[in-house]
Protein backbone atom coordinates (compact mmCIF):
# COMPACT_ATOMS: atom_id res chain seq x y z
CA UNK A 1 0.00 0.00 0.00
CA UNK A 2 1.37 3.43 -0.91
CA UNK A 3 2.32 5.80 1.88
CA UNK A 4 -0.61 8.26 2.45
CA UNK A 5 1.88 11.00 3.47
CA UNK A 6 4.74 10.84 1.01
CA UNK A 7 7.75 12.98 1.73
CA UNK A 8 7.51 16.21 -0.21
CA UNK A 9 10.30 18.59 -0.90
CA UNK A 10 9.87 22.09 0.52
CA UNK A 11 8.86 24.71 -2.03
CA UNK A 12 11.77 26.03 -4.05
CA UNK A 13 13.09 29.50 -3.22
CA UNK A 14 14.65 30.02 -6.62
CA UNK A 15 14.38 33.24 -8.53
CA UNK A 16 13.81 33.22 -12.28
CA UNK A 17 16.87 31.82 -14.02
CA UNK A 18 17.69 29.43 -11.18
CA UNK A 19 19.39 31.96 -8.89
CA UNK A 20 18.76 31.42 -5.19
CA UNK A 21 16.74 34.12 -3.45
CA UNK A 22 18.24 35.60 -0.29
CA UNK A 23 16.68 34.13 2.82
CA UNK A 24 15.43 36.39 5.62
CA UNK A 25 17.19 36.13 8.97
CA UNK A 26 15.84 33.32 11.12
CA UNK A 27 13.38 34.55 13.74
CA UNK A 28 13.21 32.94 17.16
CA UNK A 29 10.72 35.21 18.88
CA UNK A 30 13.23 38.05 19.24
CA UNK A 31 14.94 40.35 16.77
CA UNK A 32 18.38 39.55 15.39
CA UNK A 33 20.58 42.41 16.51
CA UNK A 34 22.75 44.32 14.06
CA UNK A 35 26.48 43.71 14.26
CA UNK A 36 28.79 46.48 15.39
CA UNK A 37 30.25 46.65 11.88
CA UNK A 38 26.80 47.19 10.38
CA UNK A 39 26.09 49.97 12.89
CA UNK A 40 29.38 51.75 12.21
CA UNK A 41 29.09 51.29 8.44
CA UNK A 42 25.57 52.74 8.41
CA UNK A 43 26.70 55.70 10.50
CA UNK A 44 29.63 56.39 8.16
CA UNK A 45 27.31 56.36 5.15
CA UNK A 46 24.82 58.63 6.93
CA UNK A 47 27.47 61.22 7.77
CA UNK A 48 29.62 60.67 4.69
CA UNK A 49 26.96 61.67 2.17
CA UNK A 50 26.15 65.11 3.56
CA UNK A 51 29.60 65.64 5.07
CA UNK A 52 31.43 65.01 1.81
CA UNK A 53 29.11 67.17 -0.27
CA UNK A 54 29.14 70.00 2.24
CA UNK A 55 32.92 69.90 2.50
CA UNK A 56 33.25 70.32 -1.27
CA UNK A 57 30.81 73.25 -1.32
CA UNK A 58 32.46 74.96 1.65
CA UNK A 59 35.98 74.53 0.28
CA UNK A 60 34.82 75.96 -3.06
CA UNK A 61 33.31 78.95 -1.24
CA UNK A 62 36.55 79.53 0.68
CA UNK A 63 38.53 79.30 -2.56
CA UNK A 64 36.68 82.36 -3.89
CA UNK A 65 38.07 84.47 -1.01
CA UNK A 66 34.91 86.54 -1.37
CA UNK A 67 33.46 87.35 2.05
CA UNK A 68 29.97 87.83 0.58
CA UNK A 69 30.01 84.39 -1.08
CA UNK A 70 31.33 82.75 2.08
CA UNK A 71 28.74 84.59 4.17
CA UNK A 72 25.92 83.19 2.03
CA UNK A 73 27.29 79.70 1.38
CA UNK A 74 28.14 78.78 4.98
CA UNK A 75 24.68 79.43 6.49
CA UNK A 76 23.05 77.91 3.38
CA UNK A 77 25.18 74.79 3.70
CA UNK A 78 24.32 74.52 7.40
CA UNK A 79 20.59 74.66 6.58
CA UNK A 80 20.94 72.06 3.81
CA UNK A 81 22.89 69.79 6.16
CA UNK A 82 20.28 70.15 8.91
CA UNK A 83 17.47 69.47 6.43
CA UNK A 84 19.24 66.31 5.23
CA UNK A 85 19.75 65.04 8.80
CA UNK A 86 16.10 65.71 9.69
CA UNK A 87 14.92 63.95 6.54
CA UNK A 88 17.32 60.97 6.74
CA UNK A 89 17.59 60.39 10.48
CA UNK A 90 14.20 61.77 11.50
CA UNK A 91 11.60 61.27 8.79
CA UNK A 92 13.06 58.32 6.87
CA UNK A 93 14.40 56.40 9.86
CA UNK A 94 11.42 57.25 12.04
CA UNK A 95 8.91 56.11 9.45
CA UNK A 96 10.58 53.01 7.98
CA UNK A 97 13.27 52.25 10.55
CA UNK A 98 15.97 52.79 7.94
CA UNK A 99 18.18 55.76 7.20
CA UNK A 100 20.11 55.56 3.93
CA UNK A 101 23.07 53.98 5.73
CA UNK A 102 20.90 51.45 7.56
CA UNK A 103 19.21 50.49 4.30
CA UNK A 104 22.54 49.87 2.56
CA UNK A 105 23.83 47.80 5.50
CA UNK A 106 20.58 45.84 6.00
CA UNK A 107 19.60 47.11 9.44
CA UNK A 108 16.72 49.08 10.91
CA UNK A 109 15.89 51.03 14.04
CA UNK A 110 12.97 49.68 16.08
CA UNK A 111 11.31 50.25 19.41
CA UNK A 112 12.19 47.77 22.16
CA UNK A 113 9.25 45.42 22.60
CA UNK A 114 7.12 46.31 19.59
CA UNK A 115 9.86 46.02 16.93
CA UNK A 116 8.09 48.81 15.02
CA UNK A 117 9.70 52.00 13.64
CA UNK A 118 9.98 54.69 16.32
CA UNK A 119 8.47 57.70 14.55
CA UNK A 120 9.92 61.11 13.69
CA UNK A 121 10.16 62.68 17.16
CA UNK A 122 11.74 59.69 18.83
CA UNK A 123 14.19 59.21 15.94
CA UNK A 124 15.27 62.87 16.19
CA UNK A 125 15.43 62.58 19.99
CA UNK A 126 17.72 59.56 19.60
CA UNK A 127 20.04 61.57 17.35
CA UNK A 128 20.23 64.27 20.03
CA UNK A 129 20.70 61.61 22.73
CA UNK A 130 23.80 60.41 20.87
CA UNK A 131 25.53 63.35 22.55
CA UNK A 132 25.49 61.12 25.66
CA UNK A 133 27.54 58.54 23.77
CA UNK A 134 30.35 61.02 23.25
CA UNK A 135 30.49 62.61 26.71
CA UNK A 136 32.44 59.88 28.57
CA UNK A 137 35.35 59.83 26.07
CA UNK A 138 33.16 58.23 23.38
CA UNK A 139 32.55 55.10 25.46
CA UNK A 140 28.85 55.17 24.57
CA UNK A 141 29.69 54.56 20.92
CA UNK A 142 31.74 51.49 21.91
CA UNK A 143 29.10 50.20 24.36
CA UNK A 144 27.41 47.93 21.76
CA UNK A 145 30.60 45.85 21.63
CA UNK A 146 29.89 44.32 25.05
CA UNK A 147 26.24 45.16 25.72
CA UNK A 148 23.86 42.17 25.57
CA UNK A 149 21.36 44.16 23.44
CA UNK A 150 24.18 45.91 21.48
CA UNK A 151 22.76 49.30 22.47
CA UNK A 152 24.49 52.66 22.71
CA UNK A 153 23.60 54.96 25.62
CA UNK A 154 21.21 56.78 23.25
CA UNK A 155 19.47 53.49 22.43
CA UNK A 156 19.05 52.73 26.13
CA UNK A 157 17.63 56.21 26.89
CA UNK A 158 15.24 56.05 23.91
CA UNK A 159 14.36 52.32 24.27
CA UNK A 160 15.49 51.46 20.74
CA UNK A 161 17.31 48.59 19.08
CA UNK A 162 19.18 48.36 15.79
CA UNK A 163 18.24 45.00 14.28
CA UNK A 164 18.74 43.02 11.09
CA UNK A 165 16.24 44.15 8.46
CA UNK A 166 13.96 41.55 6.94
CA UNK A 167 14.95 40.73 3.39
Amino acid sequence: MPDPHPETAPPSREAPGGAARPQPPARYGFPLLATYGQRVGGFLIDIGIPGGLLAIVLIAALATRDVAVIGVVYPGAALVGLAFVLWNSGYRQGRSGQSLGKRVLGTRLVSVGSEEPVGFRRAVGRQIAHLLDGIPLGVGYLWPLWDEQRQTFADKVCSTLVVQADL
